[in-house]
């Protein structure tokens, strides 16, 4: 079942943000973390939603980055700025993109184009919500750890959407956190994310797929729950599948990869027109699936 309204999921789990960007407060005993760094207009609405839920600020310790892409890293700014001393933490590559220049000037573009498109573009401008240069914080590996009292956030290194990706599970709530690794639960469909490598990106869904989940939570649209969410990661690698044989045959028919994604580009927007990113970034998307494809079938 999926469930898209913000508030506590079960006990030491919330989903906070907004549709389209959701983050999650996973609480032990003696800490708090959030999971995931949403697009940067729905910061005002997670700090907002800590205080209104009632949620210990104190104990809040910690961000976990998913990956580096603008629209998974947009809170972070403000949250650091209200919680000085919460660590930000992310993969080796996620901080390697981080630090470079051209990389912070595109995240700080497309949040705004993000903002633009909902209407919410004074927030941004009255937050100051903009990455700045040399910003950072610790690194996290595959097979980590990290004890809240009772609740374990372990970090598994799940490349394929992004260079950077990782994912989050914490076993005591049978909780998983993919981000877009996971496939993006828009609606009734999943919609496959396999970005920087599509080969990795499926077989990073076969990783998660061996995890025994109760909560998929999703960075987009909310999350899920029960039967739907036990068998979530085998279905979206299902759809990846399928995906990847359409975005073949974009590169068959058009034998360029710069046509090929605007043909799979307006597919997609035809069969999804209110889809939250717009249509010039997911372009940019849909270029990078058929670079790797177009790679693949040609080697």
């Amino acid at each position: 079942m999926r469930t898209r309204e913000i508030g506590k999921i079960c006990d030491g789990l919330w989903y906070l943000g907004r549709l389209e960007s959701c983050v999650y407060w996973v609480e032990g005993s003696h800490s708090a973390m959030i999971i995931s760094g949403g697009l940067s207009y729905a910061a005002p609405d997670v700090i907002a939603q800590i205080k209104q839920f009632g949620l210990p600020e104190e104990k809040l310790k910690g961000i976990l980055i998913l990956h580096a892409h603008f629209d998974h890293i947009g809170i972070i700014p403000l949250l650091k700025k209200t919680y000085p001393e919460m660590t930000v933490y992310g993969s080796e590559r996620a901080w390697e993109i981080l630090t470079a220049p051209k990389a912070i000037e595109t995240i700080n573009l497309f949040s705004r184009i993000a903002a633009e498109r909902v209407g919410t573009l004074h927030e941004l401008a009255r937050d100051d919500l903009d990455w700045e240069l040399g910003d950072a914080g610790a690194v996290v590996r595959d097979g980590q750890s990290m004890d809240l009292g009772g609740m374990e956030v372990q970090v598994l290194y799940t490349p394929g959407h992004s260079s950077c990706s990782v994912s989050a599970y914490v076993p005591q709530l049978k909780a998983l956190f993919p981000s877009d690794g996971g496939g993006i639960p828009y609606e009734e469909i999943i919609v496959s994310a396999g970005n920087s490598d599509y080969t990795k990106y499926q077989a990073s869904l076969e990783r998660l797929a061996q995890l025994d989940v109760r909560y998929m939570c999703a960075d987009h649209f909310g999350y899920v729950q029960g039967e739907e969410a036990a068998g979530y990661i085998r279905v979206s690698a299902t759809a990846a599948q399928a995906e990847r044989e359409r975005l073949e045959e974009c590169y068959r028919i058009e034998r360029d990869i710069d046509k090929a994604a605007k043909r799979y580009t307006d597919l997609f927007f035809e069969e999804n027109p209110q889809y939250f990113l717009a249509p010039e970034i997911y372009l940019g998307v849909s270029r990078q699936m058929v670079r790797h494809i177009a790679k693949c079938l040609e080697s």
